[in-house]
């Protein structure tokens, strides 16, 4: 059965926002997807399904690091578009990296066949080399037994991935890679734009830091 998926608001997460043509790149909540046919059992065309397709940009940004930040995102599937962009008051760059490709995948109303763009290797690598599945192996911690920083991002990026068949891509950043580009001026709009928000997530690892927790990156 075909069907399109929605791309709904994130309360209180994002701003639509014009497009990096000029155009309008982020009116439309839902999106006609271009459709391509997975099985999760090769041969068996009871368990066939279609995955809707859809390419996510990603960059996140701090003035500090800690201090201000934000994130910046795009959501393409064929001709449609929609920019999410906002920010946290005191966070660090790599919570802005994980929490703009969180924002990408919740964002999806249904599974899909999904293409992540990010110039973090600290997002990438962890996903890519098997980190992320061995400090979940390891109750949230590092191979040394140490805490690991950003959990609580790490487990909502767990989830989030579930429902959708995700290719994490790495690209450089500011080498000409026009969504990247686009991505990093909507990221630096969230860090040093108004209306920004608590990182709850960000503040408890500052808690436990004082008070001696191991945390590392």
């Amino acid at each position: 059965m075909q069907h399109g998926v929605e791309v709904g608001a994130h309360q209180g997460a994002g701003r639509f926002l014009p497009g990096p043509s000029g155009g309008v790149c982020g009116l439309l909540c839902r999106l006609s997807i271009r459709a391509s046919y997975s099985s999760t059992t090769p041969g068996n065309d009871r368990t066939s399904e279609l995955l809707k397709e859809v390419e996510i940009y990603t960059d996140g940004a701090c003035r500090g690091n800690p201090g201000p930040g934000g994130y910046g995102v795009i959501l393409r599937s064929g001709s449609h578009c929609r920019e999410l962009s906002g920010g946290f008051s005191r966070t660090t760059n790599n919570r802005m990296e994980l929490y703009a490709a969180i924002l990408g995948l919740e964002s999806l109303k249904g599974p899909c066949r999904v293409e992540l763009f990010s110039d973090s290797k600290y997002l990438v690598h962890a996903l890519t080399l098997g980190w992320l599945k061995r400090w979940k192996e390891l109750g949230w911690r590092r191979g040394s037994g140490q805490r690991l920083r950003n959990e609580d991002l790490w487990k909502r990026l767990d989830r989030a991935r579930q429902p959708h068949e995700v290719s994490w891509q790495w690209v450089r950043g500011h080498s000409g890679h026009a969504e990247n580009e686009r991505c990093d001026a909507l990221a630096v709009q969230g860090a040093e734009g108004s209306g920004q928000v608590e990182d709850e997530g960000y503040l408890r690892e500052e808690q436990l830091a004082e008070g001696g927790r191991d945390l590392f990156e």
